[in-house]
């Protein structure tokens, strides 16, 4: 080898040995500002945005925990109602905020439905938002007119064995999460049930207690107040242990199904791309609100239970969820209203 060739080889790793400083040290700026910026965070109001109407069971649970994260953030927790498409607007509306840690939403089974129940998809949750924490879940109950001649899930099955759509139940809308439940149910008990579909709980239970349709599928919550005034009677829960609010319903896997379960979940996510340590920040705050008896009793009293995990086990959720809904949607061509 030249003197010359050495020198320019001596000179070029010079060169590369710099730039790797330089990366470096950019590499700790960044981390130092992303630190400052946790360690600030946040300096102003957060917004929750939910997809649907004020007084409904995901605002009820948007605001509880709304309440606690204002209390350790320091910092009022404002929740936006955004009602329609489905939610769609909704999440449309967060994935198009900044990513800053200032906008979030509190999301349901909707989130996870809605790629495969609209085309074409509307978003894509994965890629378009992050997973912060789920917060809880309230199961999904069928619920029928205390006049039906079935009391209980098996002889309702009876009762729908051999007649395909004899039977009837409400849902509060195509691509609910308690329509989707039946659904899958009624594939695993081997009947046919003729939907009708609501625009929301409350008709669908309206029209069950008036005699109009014999079941309704509805959550826990929306239930309960027609329940104990004898308006409606449950046969079973949805649930992997009986509710505290209903401690005589037997769950659908004491009636004969196993490993069947449908709740209707609720969660934090974010818009793409906003900072780890604002997610880990608030993810930290979330699982501390779900700690607190004040949280668990609100949860409880709406027929729902808290659910901490990490953001992993949330984002984990949403994906298992999608593939589910996609396969259902799929074989039993469900349209959304």
């Amino acid at each position: 080898m030249s003197a010359e060739i050495a020198n320019i080889l001596k000179e070029q790793g010079m060169k590369t040995e710099r730039w790797g400083r330089y990366f470096l040290l950019l590499l700790l700026l960044l981390m130092g500002t992303a630190t400052a910026w946790a360690q600030t965070y946040p300096s102003k109001p957060i917004k929750v945005v939910v997809g649907y109407a004020a007084g409904g069971a995901v605002d009820i649970i948007a605001r509880t925990v709304g309440q606690s994260l204002s209390t350790t953030l320091g910092q009022p927790v404002v929740v936006e109602n955004r009602p329609g498409a489905g939610t769609n607007i909704a999440v449309k509306s967060v994935i198009a905020a900044e990513p800053d840690g200032y906008t979030l939403m509190l999301a349901a089974n909707a989130l996870a439905a809605n790629m495969s129940l609209y085309q074409p998809a509307p978003f894509d949750a994965e890629k378009d938002l992050v997973a912060v924490s789920l917060v809880g879940r309230v199961p999904v109950v069928i619920a029928a007119n205390p006049q039906v001649p079935y009391a209980n899930v098996r002889q309702w099955i009876e009762a729908a064995k051999g007649r395909p759509k004899a039977i009837a139940y409400g849902s509060p809308g195509n691509g609910s999460t308690p329509h989707m439940a039946l659904e899958l149910f009624a594939r695993a008990a081997g009947i046919e049930l003729q939907h009708i579909p609501y625009k929301g709980g409350s008709p669908a239970i309206t029209d069950t207690i008036g005699g109009q349709v014999p079941l309704v599928a509805v959550n826990a919550l929306e239930a309960l107040p027609h329940v104990r005034s004898g308006k409606l009677k449950l046969l079973a829960v949805l649930s992997a242990t009986r509710s505290a609010n209903y401690p005589d319903v037997p769950t659908i896997a004491e009636s004969g199904f196993a490993g069947f379960e449908a709740s209707v979940w609720y969660g934090l996510v974010a818009p793409a791309n906003t900072p780890k340590a604002v997610i880990q920040k608030l993810h930290e705050e979330t699982q501390k609100a779900l700690a607190s008896r004040e949280v668990r009793e609100r949860m409880n009293s709406v027929g729902g239970e808290v659910a901490p995990g990490t953001s992993e086990m949330f984002a984990q959720l949403i994906r298992s969820e999608a593939l589910r809904y996609a396969k259902l949607v799929r074989e039993a061509q469900i349209k959304p209203d």
